[in-house]
């Protein structure tokens, strides 16, 4: 049987204002710049041209101005937002980081003699890598892959023929299959000294003894003295187990261009920041638009009616626009100014340890903005500050209890758990138990897994892969 009811629903549908306020604000400075351009491009009522004063006869108009079905005393028109700081076009400092890993391997990839078909196998294995470099896929799977996914047919000796080609990039070991490939790819870059070879002879020929660390069995099966292997092992020790340069929460290196949207900056001992790159360009009606409503006097009524409905919208679009690039404004400066509240001492030096526990949360309650708009805010924005640049993220951490029951911040026993490491005997490393007695002794309550998971994210390896003659 088929009923039929009514159901009333309530739902929740955002003004032009707030879709516009909510895209603007996820922009960072430099695409901000870009948008702001599109939309003077796209908009012809918009115009960034300096007001020049001459015309004696313009006067403002409101948008309630343009419903009027009387138009005949509409005349020249400006309506403009005018958000200029005291340099009324700041130059941008662009702060040039590590080009992304993927976009240079491409760029290494263009000066290679390949054809069509050989360059789109190997950018295929180039977008097949892991973040940390590695190429975890079988041949035959990449094979099927290309088929499948490209549309483009192939073997496994041409697929194999081309990752030879991307292991020939730098940073040297990217591609590799495995940790022993991508250290003996390193190592064959190098100069062929005594040391590089017995430490290629060590990867080759007995790469089990070499990972367990059995020094013994290693010089006893290569024929190597202690002060040999020692020099090996350096050589070792010194090759990157990581070439695509996996990015982690230390924000170190970032790979893109950035332009910083805060500038922190110290006043009589106290600390500010500013937003000196980024201004509102001036916006205003184009003239022309405004003369287009005067001759529409003497055309139809029809034609009237259109040109207004068309201009009216163009308006409304200009307003929206302007109000939205206001409100983009005042989230980041209240956001920014949230922010150097909660971290305010650490913000006096970078030193870690002054870094407090931040989530979302805390940031969004002390503004009154959502969770999502904080998030919204903190997404590729950058602080120029005397210690560094860095990203907004970088401030957000969580939080673990001491024994005094003080919230800590995660950086702060990252960084006590790096100074364990650093100070141990490195013939006998810590294990991760042992690492937990330590920092135990430095006043932090952590499990092992902690332990594990943040060594993991430092990029600290096992006790095993630690120890050294």
């Amino acid at each position: 049987m088929i009923k039929q009811g009514l159901e009333l629903k309530q739902t929740q549908k955002l003004s032009p204002l707030q879709i516009q306020t909510i895209k603007l604000i996820e922009l960072p400075v430099q695409d901000l710049e870009q948008r702001i351009r599109a939309e003077l491009e796209e908009n012809p009522v918009l115009d960034d041209s300096p007001d020049t004063g001459k015309d004696e006869d313009i006067r403002d108009v409101s948008l309630d101005e343009l419903q009027e079905e009387d138009n005949s005393n509409i005349r020249p028109y400006n309506l403009y937002v005018n958000n200029w700081g005291k340099d009324a076009r700041p130059e941008y400092n662009t702060f040039s980081v590590r080009q992304s890993f993927t976009q240079s391997l491409m760029d290494q990839l263009g000066y290679r003699n390949l054809d069509q078909h050989e360059y789109e196998v190997a950018s295929f294995i180039i977008g097949s890598l892991d973040k940390d470099g590695y190429l975890r896929r079988d041949l035959d799977s990449l094979v099927d892959d290309l088929a499948f996914r490209a549309g483009i047919q192939t073997d496994r000796a041409e697929v194999e023929r081309m990752l030879k080609v991307v292991q020939e990039f730098e940073p040297s070991g990217v591609a590799a299959r495995d940790l022993r490939e991508c250290l003996l790819l390193q190592l064959e870059c190098c100069r062929q000294t005594e040391d590089v070879v017995n430490a290629e002879r060590i990867l080759r020929e007995e790469f089990d003894e070499f990972s367990n660390r059995h020094f013994k069995k290693l010089m006893s099966r290569l024929d190597l003295d202690e002060d040999s292997l020692k020099a090996a092992m350096a050589r070792i020790v010194k090759l990157n187990p990581s070439p695509g340069g996996q990015i982690d929460d230390n924000y170190a290196d970032q790979a893109q261009q950035i332009v910083p949207d805060f500038l922190l900056e110290e006043n009589e001992g106290r600390l500010s920041f500013s937003m000196p790159r980024f201004s509102i360009p001036e916006l205003r009606v184009n003239r022309k638009y405004a003369d287009m409503l005067i001759d529409s006097r003497s055309a139809s009524e029809r034609v009237q009616k259109d040109a207004l409905a068309f201009v009216k919208q163009k308006m409304d679009s200009a307003k929206w626009f302007i109000e939205a690039l206001k409100q983009r404004q005042n989230t980041l400066q209240k956001t920014m100014q949230a922010i150097l509240d909660y971290q305010y001492d650490y913000f006096v030096d970078g030193d870690e340890s002054n870094l407090r526990p931040m989530v979302l949360k805390d940031i969004a309650e002390a503004t009154g903005f959502d969770i999502s708009t904080i998030s919204r805010v903190v997404n590729s924005k950058y602080i120029e500050t005397h210690f560094g640049i860095f990203p907004l993220k970088y401030f957000f951490s969580e939080g673990l209890e001491n024994k005094e029951g003080d919230e800590v911040s995660t950086r702060e026993l990252k960084k006590a758990l790096q100074e364990c490491v650093d100070a141990e005997d490195k013939r006998k490393p810590l294990t991760d138990e042992q690492l937990v007695t330590e920092m135990g002794k430095r006043g932090y309550v952590v499990a092992r897994r902690t332990i594990a998971k943040y060594r993991g994210q430092l990029g600290i390896p096992l006790a095993r892969w630690r120890k050294s003659i």
